[in-house]
Protein backbone atom coordinates (compact mmCIF):
# COMPACT_ATOMS: atom_id res chain seq x y z
CA UNK A 1 0.00 0.00 0.00
CA UNK A 2 2.49 2.35 0.92
CA UNK A 3 4.17 1.92 -2.79
CA UNK A 4 1.09 3.22 -4.54
CA UNK A 5 0.49 5.71 -2.27
CA UNK A 6 4.54 6.99 -3.55
CA UNK A 7 3.24 6.33 -6.91
CA UNK A 8 -0.03 8.41 -6.49
CA UNK A 9 1.91 11.80 -5.85
CA UNK A 10 3.91 11.18 -8.85
CA UNK A 11 0.60 11.62 -11.19
CA UNK A 12 0.51 15.66 -10.75
CA UNK A 13 4.16 15.61 -12.25
CA UNK A 14 2.36 14.08 -16.06
CA UNK A 15 2.20 18.30 -16.75
CA UNK A 16 5.51 18.73 -16.67
CA UNK A 17 7.86 16.03 -16.86
CA UNK A 18 9.29 15.56 -20.37
CA UNK A 19 8.90 11.59 -20.26
CA UNK A 20 6.56 11.31 -17.42
CA UNK A 21 5.49 7.35 -17.72
CA UNK A 22 9.18 7.18 -17.73
CA UNK A 23 10.42 8.60 -15.16
CA UNK A 24 7.64 7.03 -12.80
CA UNK A 25 8.87 3.25 -13.83
CA UNK A 26 12.60 4.53 -13.05
CA UNK A 27 11.55 5.75 -9.53
CA UNK A 28 9.39 2.42 -9.34
CA UNK A 29 12.14 0.05 -9.93
CA UNK A 30 14.65 2.03 -7.93
CA UNK A 31 12.50 0.89 -5.13
CA UNK A 32 12.16 -2.41 -3.21
CA UNK A 33 8.81 -2.99 -3.35
CA UNK A 34 7.42 -2.76 -7.08
CA UNK A 35 3.98 -2.76 -7.79
CA UNK A 36 3.79 -6.31 -9.57
CA UNK A 37 0.67 -7.66 -11.18
CA UNK A 38 -0.45 -10.43 -13.53
CA UNK A 39 -3.55 -10.40 -15.60
CA UNK A 40 -4.96 -11.84 -18.82
CA UNK A 41 -5.90 -9.16 -21.38
CA UNK A 42 -7.97 -9.31 -24.75
CA UNK A 43 -7.38 -6.45 -27.17
CA UNK A 44 -10.40 -4.93 -28.27
CA UNK A 45 -11.25 -2.71 -31.20
CA UNK A 46 -10.53 0.17 -29.81
CA UNK A 47 -7.09 -0.83 -28.35
CA UNK A 48 -6.14 -1.74 -32.23
CA UNK A 49 -7.23 1.40 -33.21
CA UNK A 50 -4.92 3.21 -30.70
CA UNK A 51 -1.86 1.16 -31.18
CA UNK A 52 -0.33 3.89 -34.03
CA UNK A 53 -1.49 7.51 -33.31
CA UNK A 54 -3.48 8.64 -36.04
CA UNK A 55 -4.77 12.54 -37.34
CA UNK A 56 -8.01 13.02 -37.40
CA UNK A 57 -7.99 13.65 -40.99
CA UNK A 58 -5.57 10.37 -41.86
CA UNK A 59 -7.10 6.91 -42.60
CA UNK A 60 -7.34 4.34 -40.70
CA UNK A 61 -4.07 1.96 -40.25
CA UNK A 62 -3.17 -1.18 -40.86
CA UNK A 63 -4.51 -2.45 -37.27
CA UNK A 64 -7.54 -0.38 -37.22
CA UNK A 65 -8.33 -1.46 -40.73
CA UNK A 66 -8.38 -5.46 -39.51
CA UNK A 67 -8.11 -5.27 -35.89
CA UNK A 68 -5.38 -7.89 -35.92
CA UNK A 69 -1.02 -7.89 -36.28
CA UNK A 70 -0.15 -9.53 -39.32
CA UNK A 71 2.25 -12.29 -37.75
CA UNK A 72 3.46 -12.73 -34.33
CA UNK A 73 6.89 -10.94 -34.79
CA UNK A 74 4.63 -7.54 -35.44
CA UNK A 75 2.70 -8.60 -32.13
CA UNK A 76 5.90 -8.97 -29.96
CA UNK A 77 7.12 -5.18 -31.56
CA UNK A 78 3.81 -3.06 -31.09
CA UNK A 79 2.75 -4.62 -27.75
CA UNK A 80 5.47 -3.31 -25.47
CA UNK A 81 4.50 0.31 -26.00
CA UNK A 82 1.28 -1.15 -25.24
CA UNK A 83 1.52 -2.34 -22.63
CA UNK A 84 3.83 0.31 -20.87
CA UNK A 85 0.26 2.75 -21.57
CA UNK A 86 -1.71 0.32 -19.85
CA UNK A 87 -0.08 -0.60 -16.60
CA UNK A 88 1.76 2.54 -16.68
CA UNK A 89 2.55 1.58 -12.43
CA UNK A 90 3.50 -2.07 -13.05
CA UNK A 91 6.93 -3.14 -11.94
CA UNK A 92 9.50 -5.78 -12.23
CA UNK A 93 8.16 -9.12 -12.25
CA UNK A 94 4.85 -8.35 -13.31
CA UNK A 95 3.22 -10.55 -16.27
CA UNK A 96 0.29 -9.89 -18.69
CA UNK A 97 -1.27 -12.74 -20.69
CA UNK A 98 -2.49 -10.66 -23.78
CA UNK A 99 -4.98 -12.77 -26.46
CA UNK A 100 -4.69 -10.91 -29.87
CA UNK A 101 -5.53 -11.59 -33.51
CA UNK A 102 -3.58 -12.58 -35.90
CA UNK A 103 -4.45 -11.49 -39.83
CA UNK A 104 -2.69 -13.89 -41.22
CA UNK A 105 -3.93 -16.83 -39.47
CA UNK A 106 -0.80 -18.49 -38.58
CA UNK A 107 -0.49 -18.87 -35.27
CA UNK A 108 2.28 -20.58 -33.90
CA UNK A 109 0.58 -23.89 -33.38
CA UNK A 110 -0.24 -24.55 -37.04
CA UNK A 111 3.16 -24.11 -38.21
CA UNK A 112 3.67 -27.63 -38.33
CA UNK A 113 1.36 -28.14 -40.85
CA UNK A 114 2.30 -24.46 -42.83
CA UNK A 115 5.82 -25.87 -42.95
CA UNK A 116 5.49 -29.78 -43.31
CA UNK A 117 7.29 -31.40 -45.92
CA UNK A 118 5.15 -32.56 -49.66
CA UNK A 119 5.20 -35.44 -51.49
CA UNK A 120 2.83 -35.86 -54.48
CA UNK A 121 2.68 -40.14 -55.33
CA UNK A 122 3.65 -40.57 -58.85
CA UNK A 123 2.30 -43.44 -60.66
CA UNK A 124 4.92 -45.80 -59.78
CA UNK A 125 3.61 -45.37 -56.18
CA UNK A 126 0.15 -46.62 -56.87
CA UNK A 127 -0.47 -50.62 -56.89
CA UNK A 128 -1.80 -50.70 -61.10
CA UNK A 129 1.17 -48.14 -61.99
CA UNK A 130 2.57 -50.61 -64.17
CA UNK A 131 -1.16 -49.72 -66.22
CA UNK A 132 -0.36 -46.38 -65.84
CA UNK A 133 -2.77 -45.74 -63.17
CA UNK A 134 -2.67 -41.86 -61.72
CA UNK A 135 -4.58 -43.10 -58.76
CA UNK A 136 -5.72 -45.78 -56.30
CA UNK A 137 -8.97 -47.95 -57.42
CA UNK A 138 -11.99 -47.86 -55.50
CA UNK A 139 -11.27 -50.98 -53.70
CA UNK A 140 -8.12 -49.49 -53.07
CA UNK A 141 -7.23 -47.61 -50.02
CA UNK A 142 -4.57 -45.45 -49.33
CA UNK A 143 -4.08 -45.83 -45.68
CA UNK A 144 -2.88 -49.48 -46.74
CA UNK A 145 -0.18 -47.65 -48.91
CA UNK A 146 1.27 -44.65 -47.73
CA UNK A 147 3.23 -45.88 -44.67
CA UNK A 148 5.65 -47.89 -47.04
CA UNK A 149 5.54 -44.87 -50.15
CA UNK A 150 6.67 -42.39 -47.24
CA UNK A 151 9.01 -45.17 -45.73
CA UNK A 152 10.97 -45.42 -49.31
CA UNK A 153 10.63 -41.77 -49.70
CA UNK A 154 11.77 -40.46 -46.49
CA UNK A 155 14.52 -42.81 -45.08
CA UNK A 156 16.01 -40.41 -43.37
CA UNK A 157 12.59 -39.25 -41.36
CA UNK A 158 12.80 -38.08 -38.18
CA UNK A 159 10.40 -38.93 -35.43
CA UNK A 160 7.49 -35.63 -35.24
CA UNK A 161 8.14 -34.95 -39.19
CA UNK A 162 4.84 -34.32 -41.27
CA UNK A 163 4.52 -34.42 -44.94
CA UNK A 164 1.47 -33.39 -46.81
CA UNK A 165 0.79 -36.00 -49.32
CA UNK A 166 -1.27 -35.55 -51.95
CA UNK A 167 -2.73 -38.76 -54.23
CA UNK A 168 -5.95 -39.36 -56.35
CA UNK A 169 -8.43 -41.93 -56.35
CA UNK A 170 -10.57 -42.89 -59.23
CA UNK A 171 -14.29 -42.37 -58.63
CA UNK A 172 -15.09 -45.03 -60.83
CA UNK A 173 -13.34 -48.27 -61.91
CA UNK A 174 -11.40 -46.57 -64.86
CA UNK A 175 -11.42 -47.94 -68.10
CA UNK A 176 -8.66 -48.61 -71.35
CA UNK A 177 -7.19 -45.57 -72.51
CA UNK A 178 -4.20 -42.65 -71.49
CA UNK A 179 -3.55 -41.84 -68.57
CA UNK A 180 -0.98 -38.98 -67.16
CA UNK A 181 2.12 -39.61 -66.98
CA UNK A 182 3.28 -36.08 -66.25
CA UNK A 183 0.24 -33.72 -64.79
CA UNK A 184 1.58 -30.51 -63.58
CA UNK A 185 -0.91 -27.87 -62.81
CA UNK A 186 0.92 -24.86 -62.41
CA UNK A 187 -1.85 -22.78 -61.47
CA UNK A 188 -2.91 -25.04 -58.62
CA UNK A 189 0.62 -25.03 -57.12
CA UNK A 190 1.07 -21.69 -57.80
CA UNK A 191 5.00 -22.35 -57.49
CA UNK A 192 7.22 -23.59 -60.02
CA UNK A 193 7.03 -26.89 -57.91
CA UNK A 194 10.22 -28.92 -59.31
CA UNK A 195 10.54 -27.04 -62.42
CA UNK A 196 13.95 -25.50 -63.70
CA UNK A 197 14.88 -22.03 -64.60
CA UNK A 198 17.76 -20.44 -66.38
CA UNK A 199 18.34 -17.20 -67.12
CA UNK A 200 20.59 -16.83 -70.41
CA UNK A 201 20.35 -13.21 -70.49
CA UNK A 202 18.20 -10.01 -68.66
CA UNK A 203 17.17 -9.66 -65.05
CA UNK A 204 14.08 -10.95 -65.33
CA UNK A 205 12.93 -14.62 -64.39
CA UNK A 206 10.18 -17.20 -64.66
CA UNK A 207 8.09 -17.31 -61.14
CA UNK A 208 5.05 -19.09 -59.97
CA UNK A 209 2.00 -16.98 -59.33
CA UNK A 210 -2.06 -17.68 -58.81
CA UNK A 211 -2.14 -17.61 -62.72
CA UNK A 212 0.41 -20.15 -63.20
CA UNK A 213 4.14 -20.08 -63.82
CA UNK A 214 4.29 -16.71 -65.01
CA UNK A 215 7.33 -14.72 -67.70
CA UNK A 216 6.83 -11.16 -68.08
CA UNK A 217 10.40 -9.52 -69.91
CA UNK A 218 8.11 -6.28 -69.67
CA UNK A 219 7.73 -5.22 -66.01
CA UNK A 220 8.45 -1.47 -66.93
CA UNK A 221 5.17 -1.58 -69.45
CA UNK A 222 5.45 0.27 -72.00
CA UNK A 223 9.22 -0.04 -72.05
CA UNK A 224 10.76 -3.77 -72.83
CA UNK A 225 14.11 -5.58 -71.37
CA UNK A 226 16.15 -7.98 -73.39
CA UNK A 227 15.85 -11.47 -71.59
CA UNK A 228 16.03 -14.99 -72.82
CA UNK A 229 14.89 -17.46 -69.63
CA UNK A 230 14.17 -20.77 -70.05
CA UNK A 231 11.37 -22.86 -68.13
CA UNK A 232 12.18 -26.54 -67.85
CA UNK A 233 11.06 -29.51 -66.62
CA UNK A 234 12.64 -32.44 -64.53
CA UNK A 235 13.57 -35.71 -66.50
CA UNK A 236 10.99 -36.99 -67.95
CA UNK A 237 11.55 -41.15 -68.88
CA UNK A 238 9.52 -42.52 -71.97
CA UNK A 239 11.88 -45.39 -72.25
CA UNK A 240 9.14 -48.06 -72.04
CA UNK A 241 6.30 -45.88 -73.15
CA UNK A 242 4.44 -46.27 -76.49
CA UNK A 243 2.54 -43.57 -78.39
CA UNK A 244 3.21 -40.53 -75.67
CA UNK A 245 0.87 -37.76 -76.17
CA UNK A 246 2.25 -33.65 -74.92
CA UNK A 247 -0.41 -31.26 -74.03
CA UNK A 248 -0.52 -27.52 -72.94
CA UNK A 249 -3.09 -25.14 -71.36
CA UNK A 250 -0.92 -21.90 -71.65
CA UNK A 251 -2.15 -17.80 -72.10
CA UNK A 252 0.23 -15.13 -74.37
CA UNK A 253 -0.59 -11.61 -74.46
CA UNK A 254 1.33 -8.34 -76.18
CA UNK A 255 3.41 -10.51 -78.52
CA UNK A 256 4.35 -9.30 -81.60
CA UNK A 257 5.75 -12.96 -82.79
CA UNK A 258 5.16 -16.45 -82.01
CA UNK A 259 8.91 -16.77 -82.84
CA UNK A 260 9.76 -15.42 -79.44
CA UNK A 261 7.81 -18.24 -77.03
CA UNK A 262 8.45 -21.38 -77.94
CA UNK A 263 8.19 -24.71 -76.91
CA UNK A 264 11.39 -27.01 -76.92
CA UNK A 265 12.30 -30.50 -76.58
CA UNK A 266 15.83 -31.52 -75.48
CA UNK A 267 17.38 -35.74 -74.98
CA UNK A 268 20.72 -34.42 -74.21
CA UNK A 269 20.27 -31.55 -71.85
CA UNK A 270 21.96 -31.79 -68.39
CA UNK A 271 22.82 -28.58 -66.86
CA UNK A 272 23.05 -25.73 -69.35
CA UNK A 273 20.70 -24.93 -71.70
CA UNK A 274 22.68 -23.37 -74.32
CA UNK A 275 24.58 -26.96 -74.73
CA UNK A 276 22.31 -28.80 -75.91
CA UNK A 277 20.05 -30.09 -78.27
CA UNK A 278 16.88 -28.17 -78.84
CA UNK A 279 14.20 -29.17 -81.59
CA UNK A 280 11.03 -26.66 -81.47
CA UNK A 281 7.67 -28.37 -80.99
CA UNK A 282 4.46 -26.53 -82.59
CA UNK A 283 1.72 -27.04 -80.90
CA UNK A 284 -2.39 -26.18 -82.29
CA UNK A 285 -4.11 -24.57 -81.15
CA UNK A 286 -1.68 -21.91 -79.65
CA UNK A 287 -2.16 -18.41 -78.01
CA UNK A 288 -3.04 -15.60 -80.45
CA UNK A 289 -0.92 -13.30 -78.26
CA UNK A 290 -3.63 -10.78 -77.51
CA UNK A 291 -6.04 -11.42 -74.79
CA UNK A 292 -5.63 -12.97 -71.99
CA UNK A 293 -7.28 -16.37 -73.50
CA UNK A 294 -6.43 -19.45 -72.17
CA UNK A 295 -5.70 -22.11 -74.84
CA UNK A 296 -5.21 -25.87 -74.72
CA UNK A 297 -3.82 -27.70 -77.11
CA UNK A 298 -5.00 -30.74 -78.83
CA UNK A 299 -2.19 -33.71 -78.20
CA UNK A 300 1.20 -33.66 -79.64
CA UNK A 301 2.21 -37.20 -80.55
CA UNK A 302 6.19 -37.78 -78.84
CA UNK A 303 6.60 -41.17 -80.56
CA UNK A 304 9.88 -40.26 -81.88
CA UNK A 305 11.26 -39.90 -77.99
CA UNK A 306 10.10 -43.29 -77.38
CA UNK A 307 12.77 -44.83 -75.44
CA UNK A 308 14.22 -41.80 -74.84
CA UNK A 309 14.51 -39.41 -71.57
CA UNK A 310 13.97 -36.27 -72.77
CA UNK A 311 13.29 -32.51 -71.05
CA UNK A 312 10.91 -30.17 -72.03
CA UNK A 313 11.74 -26.35 -71.87
CA UNK A 314 9.77 -22.86 -72.38
CA UNK A 315 12.50 -20.30 -73.59
CA UNK A 316 10.51 -16.88 -73.43
CA UNK A 317 12.47 -13.81 -75.49
CA UNK A 318 11.75 -10.24 -75.16
CA UNK A 319 13.96 -7.29 -76.21
CA UNK A 320 13.33 -3.06 -75.99
CA UNK A 321 10.60 -2.99 -77.95
CA UNK A 322 9.05 -6.74 -77.67
CA UNK A 323 8.22 -8.06 -74.46
CA UNK A 324 5.01 -10.55 -73.89
CA UNK A 325 3.58 -11.89 -70.88
CA UNK A 326 3.48 -15.76 -71.09
CA UNK A 327 1.45 -17.80 -68.47
CA UNK A 328 2.14 -21.70 -68.62
CA UNK A 329 -1.08 -23.30 -66.80
CA UNK A 330 -0.89 -26.60 -67.20
CA UNK A 331 1.37 -29.21 -68.97
CA UNK A 332 0.29 -33.15 -69.64
CA UNK A 333 2.28 -36.23 -71.06
CA UNK A 334 -0.09 -38.69 -71.85
CA UNK A 335 0.58 -43.00 -71.87
CA UNK A 336 -1.65 -45.44 -72.94
CA UNK A 337 -2.73 -47.04 -69.62
CA UNK A 338 -6.22 -46.58 -68.04
CA UNK A 339 -8.08 -43.20 -67.46
CA UNK A 340 -11.28 -42.35 -65.25
CA UNK A 341 -12.30 -39.76 -63.35
CA UNK A 342 -10.22 -39.29 -60.00
CA UNK A 343 -10.46 -37.25 -57.03
CA UNK A 344 -7.18 -34.93 -55.76
CA UNK A 345 -6.43 -35.52 -51.79
CA UNK A 346 -4.42 -34.04 -49.56
CA UNK A 347 -3.71 -35.81 -46.12
CA UNK A 348 -1.00 -35.12 -43.50
CA UNK A 349 1.23 -38.00 -42.07
CA UNK A 350 2.92 -37.58 -38.84
CA UNK A 351 6.21 -40.07 -38.84
CA UNK A 352 6.27 -41.74 -34.86
CA UNK A 353 9.51 -42.77 -34.80
CA UNK A 354 8.71 -46.55 -36.30
CA UNK A 355 5.74 -45.97 -39.02
CA UNK A 356 3.71 -43.25 -40.66
CA UNK A 357 0.34 -42.12 -39.10
CA UNK A 358 -2.48 -40.41 -40.79
CA UNK A 359 -3.41 -36.68 -38.75
CA UNK A 360 -6.66 -36.87 -38.60
CA UNK A 361 -7.56 -33.00 -37.21
CA UNK A 362 -6.03 -31.55 -39.92
CA UNK A 363 -7.55 -30.00 -43.11
CA UNK A 364 -5.95 -28.80 -46.44
CA UNK A 365 -8.15 -27.01 -48.52
CA UNK A 366 -8.26 -28.61 -52.23
CA UNK A 367 -9.05 -26.96 -55.67
CA UNK A 368 -12.57 -28.25 -56.17
CA UNK A 369 -13.07 -26.37 -52.22
CA UNK A 370 -12.13 -22.89 -53.34
CA UNK A 371 -14.55 -23.25 -55.89
CA UNK A 372 -17.26 -24.47 -53.91
CA UNK A 373 -17.12 -20.96 -51.72
CA UNK A 374 -17.24 -19.91 -55.17
CA UNK A 375 -15.66 -18.47 -58.58
CA UNK A 376 -16.37 -15.05 -59.37
CA UNK A 377 -14.13 -12.20 -59.18
CA UNK A 378 -13.33 -11.35 -55.53
CA UNK A 379 -13.96 -15.16 -54.14
CA UNK A 380 -11.33 -18.06 -53.04
CA UNK A 381 -12.33 -19.88 -56.08
CA UNK A 382 -11.54 -17.09 -58.60
CA UNK A 383 -7.83 -17.80 -58.31
CA UNK A 384 -8.12 -20.75 -55.72
CA UNK A 385 -6.46 -18.55 -52.68
CA UNK A 386 -7.09 -16.14 -50.16
CA UNK A 387 -5.82 -13.10 -50.15
CA UNK A 388 -6.20 -9.30 -48.09
CA UNK A 389 -9.43 -8.90 -50.02
CA UNK A 390 -10.73 -12.26 -49.97
CA UNK A 391 -10.04 -12.97 -46.36
CA UNK A 392 -10.55 -16.47 -44.65
CA UNK A 393 -12.08 -16.28 -41.68
CA UNK A 394 -14.98 -14.38 -44.18
CA UNK A 395 -15.52 -17.90 -45.68
CA UNK A 396 -14.20 -20.67 -43.66
CA UNK A 397 -16.44 -20.50 -40.73
CA UNK A 398 -19.75 -21.23 -43.20
CA UNK A 399 -17.38 -23.72 -45.30
CA UNK A 400 -16.63 -25.37 -42.08
CA UNK A 401 -20.46 -25.50 -41.06
CA UNK A 402 -21.53 -27.06 -44.76
CA UNK A 403 -18.69 -29.96 -44.54
CA UNK A 404 -18.85 -30.60 -40.75
CA UNK A 405 -22.63 -30.84 -39.80
CA UNK A 406 -22.32 -33.04 -37.30
CA UNK A 407 -19.38 -31.07 -35.11
CA UNK A 408 -19.57 -31.09 -31.18
CA UNK A 409 -18.98 -28.17 -29.03
CA UNK A 410 -15.39 -27.12 -28.54
CA UNK A 411 -14.59 -29.55 -31.47
CA UNK A 412 -11.16 -28.12 -33.20
CA UNK A 413 -10.10 -28.67 -36.58
CA UNK A 414 -6.76 -27.43 -37.75
CA UNK A 415 -7.42 -25.33 -41.57
CA UNK A 416 -4.30 -24.87 -44.03
CA UNK A 417 -4.60 -23.08 -47.34
CA UNK A 418 -3.37 -20.92 -49.95
CA UNK A 419 -2.68 -16.70 -49.36
CA UNK A 420 -1.62 -14.28 -51.99
CA UNK A 421 0.35 -11.36 -51.02
CA UNK A 422 2.25 -10.22 -53.82
CA UNK A 423 3.36 -14.51 -53.77
CA UNK A 424 1.41 -17.09 -52.65
CA UNK A 425 2.50 -18.69 -49.33
CA UNK A 426 0.78 -21.65 -47.03
CA UNK A 427 -1.10 -20.44 -44.06
CA UNK A 428 -3.76 -21.75 -41.75
CA UNK A 429 -5.49 -21.50 -38.69
CA UNK A 430 -7.04 -23.69 -35.69
CA UNK A 431 -10.90 -23.28 -35.88
CA UNK A 432 -12.90 -24.84 -32.89
CA UNK A 433 -16.75 -25.28 -32.72
CA UNK A 434 -18.51 -22.90 -30.28
CA UNK A 435 -21.88 -22.20 -29.72
CA UNK A 436 -22.52 -23.42 -33.33
CA UNK A 437 -20.04 -21.90 -35.15
CA UNK A 438 -16.44 -22.64 -36.17
CA UNK A 439 -14.74 -19.82 -34.72
CA UNK A 440 -11.12 -18.88 -35.82
CA UNK A 441 -8.30 -19.11 -32.96
CA UNK A 442 -6.97 -16.11 -30.68
CA UNK A 443 -3.28 -16.29 -30.80
CA UNK A 444 -1.86 -15.71 -27.15
CA UNK A 445 1.51 -13.88 -26.22
CA UNK A 446 2.73 -13.66 -22.69
CA UNK A 447 4.86 -10.66 -21.77
CA UNK A 448 6.95 -9.86 -18.48
CA UNK A 449 8.04 -6.54 -17.06
CA UNK A 450 12.01 -7.13 -16.69
CA UNK A 451 14.48 -4.26 -16.43
CA UNK A 452 12.11 -1.38 -17.31
CA UNK A 453 10.42 -2.87 -20.06
CA UNK A 454 7.93 -5.51 -21.45
CA UNK A 455 9.25 -8.61 -22.81
CA UNK A 456 7.84 -11.68 -24.30
CA UNK A 457 8.27 -14.19 -21.60
CA UNK A 458 7.97 -17.73 -21.13
CA UNK A 459 6.72 -17.63 -17.65
CA UNK A 460 3.97 -20.03 -16.18
CA UNK A 461 2.70 -19.38 -12.69
CA UNK A 462 1.97 -22.58 -10.64
CA UNK A 463 0.49 -23.21 -6.99
CA UNK A 464 1.53 -26.14 -5.46
CA UNK A 465 -0.62 -28.58 -4.45
CA UNK A 466 -1.37 -31.15 -1.26
CA UNK A 467 0.43 -33.81 -3.69
CA UNK A 468 3.40 -31.79 -4.07
CA UNK A 469 4.18 -31.20 -0.44
CA UNK A 470 3.93 -34.91 0.48
CA UNK A 471 6.25 -35.74 -3.08
CA UNK A 472 8.87 -33.34 -0.99
CA UNK A 473 8.45 -34.43 2.16
CA UNK A 474 9.03 -38.04 1.05
CA UNK A 475 11.51 -37.22 -1.29
CA UNK A 476 14.20 -35.20 1.07
CA UNK A 477 13.19 -36.84 4.27
CA UNK A 478 16.20 -38.81 4.41
CA UNK A 479 18.37 -36.17 2.31
CA UNK A 480 21.71 -35.19 4.61
CA UNK A 481 20.63 -31.60 5.76
CA UNK A 482 16.56 -31.86 4.97
CA UNK A 483 15.70 -33.75 7.78
CA UNK A 484 14.24 -31.31 10.09
CA UNK A 485 12.58 -29.26 7.53
CA UNK A 486 10.81 -32.19 5.27
CA UNK A 487 9.89 -33.21 8.98
CA UNK A 488 7.95 -30.53 9.75
CA UNK A 489 6.86 -29.97 6.10
CA UNK A 490 5.18 -33.72 6.20
CA UNK A 491 3.24 -32.84 9.74
CA UNK A 492 2.49 -29.08 8.78
CA UNK A 493 1.64 -29.35 5.21
CA UNK A 494 3.43 -26.14 4.59
CA UNK A 495 6.92 -24.54 4.38
CA UNK A 496 8.43 -23.16 7.68
CA UNK A 497 9.97 -20.10 6.64
CA UNK A 498 10.61 -18.22 10.50
CA UNK A 499 14.44 -19.28 10.75
CA UNK A 500 14.22 -22.43 13.33
CA UNK A 501 16.03 -25.33 13.64
CA UNK A 502 13.10 -26.74 11.42
CA UNK A 503 13.03 -23.76 8.55
CA UNK A 504 13.72 -23.77 4.99
CA UNK A 505 16.23 -21.89 3.82
CA UNK A 506 16.21 -20.08 0.46
CA UNK A 507 19.10 -22.80 -0.71
CA UNK A 508 16.57 -25.62 0.91
CA UNK A 509 13.62 -24.25 -1.31
CA UNK A 510 15.18 -24.01 -4.64
CA UNK A 511 15.95 -27.73 -3.84
CA UNK A 512 12.05 -28.65 -3.02
CA UNK A 513 10.78 -26.40 -6.13
CA UNK A 514 13.01 -28.49 -8.46
CA UNK A 515 11.66 -31.80 -7.40
CA UNK A 516 8.34 -30.21 -7.70
CA UNK A 517 8.90 -28.88 -11.15
CA UNK A 518 10.96 -32.13 -12.11
CA UNK A 519 7.94 -33.96 -11.64
CA UNK A 520 4.95 -31.67 -13.10
CA UNK A 521 7.18 -30.78 -16.04
CA UNK A 522 10.09 -33.29 -16.46
CA UNK A 523 10.66 -32.24 -20.33
CA UNK A 524 10.56 -28.95 -19.81
CA UNK A 525 12.87 -27.01 -21.89
CA UNK A 526 15.88 -24.92 -21.33
CA UNK A 527 15.13 -21.44 -20.70
CA UNK A 528 11.71 -22.08 -19.45
CA UNK A 529 10.70 -20.31 -16.36
CA UNK A 530 8.13 -20.71 -13.36
CA UNK A 531 6.95 -19.01 -10.82
CA UNK A 532 5.52 -21.14 -7.64
CA UNK A 533 3.62 -20.03 -5.29
CA UNK A 534 3.66 -22.00 -2.07
CA UNK A 535 2.58 -22.25 1.63
CA UNK A 536 4.72 -21.43 4.10
CA UNK A 537 4.35 -20.36 7.64
CA UNK A 538 6.71 -17.02 9.11
CA UNK A 539 4.67 -16.23 12.34
CA UNK A 540 1.54 -16.48 10.44
CA UNK A 541 0.41 -18.62 7.62
CA UNK A 542 0.74 -17.36 4.00
CA UNK A 543 2.28 -17.49 1.01
CA UNK A 544 4.94 -17.00 -1.25
CA UNK A 545 6.65 -16.79 -4.82
CA UNK A 546 9.50 -18.24 -6.05
CA UNK A 547 10.56 -17.66 -9.55
CA UNK A 548 13.06 -19.99 -11.42
CA UNK A 549 14.18 -20.94 -14.60
CA UNK A 550 15.75 -24.08 -16.27
CA UNK A 551 19.78 -23.35 -16.93
CA UNK A 552 21.98 -26.07 -17.44
CA UNK A 553 18.95 -28.87 -16.65
CA UNK A 554 18.51 -27.73 -13.70
CA UNK A 555 16.18 -25.20 -11.66
CA UNK A 556 17.89 -21.78 -10.64
CA UNK A 557 16.49 -18.70 -9.36
CA UNK A 558 15.70 -16.60 -12.09
CA UNK A 559 17.16 -13.27 -9.72
CA UNK A 560 19.78 -14.95 -7.62
CA UNK A 561 20.84 -11.79 -6.02
CA UNK A 562 17.36 -11.87 -4.22
CA UNK A 563 18.27 -15.32 -2.29
CA UNK A 564 20.49 -16.23 0.44
CA UNK A 565 22.51 -19.33 -0.70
Amino acid sequence: MKKVIYLLSFIGMAFVGCNPVEDIHNEIDSQDNSVEGSTEYTLTSEDYADLVEQGEDEEADFYETYEAFSDVDDAKLMLPDFLSSKYPFWGQGSSVTVNYNLYDGNPEDVSLYVNADYYELTSADYPQGDLNAVGFYPNEYASDYINDILTMQFSTAIEGQVVLVEYNEYTAEPIEGYSNLVDVDFVEAQTLLDWETQSVSGDEAWAGTQYGATMDGSPTFPGSNVNEDWLISPAIDLSTEINPLFQVTQILNYSAGDDWYNIMISTDYVDDVTTATWTNIEVSPSPTGDSWSSFTSDDYNLSAYEGETIHIGFKYESDITTGATWEIEQVLVKVPGVEGETLSKNMYYKYTGSEWDLVDNVYYLSSGDYDSMGTSSGQPGQYNNFSSSVLPADYLPQFLNINYPYAQEDETLFVVYKYYEGSTVTKGNLYTFTSGEWVPSVATLQFGFTDGIWVPDNTIRYTVASSDYSLVASTLLTEPGFESAAGNLDSYGNFNRTGGSSAWTDSQMKTAIGVVLDNLDPNAEEGQKYIVTVDVYNGASGTEDFPVIKTDGVWDWQNPEDYDE
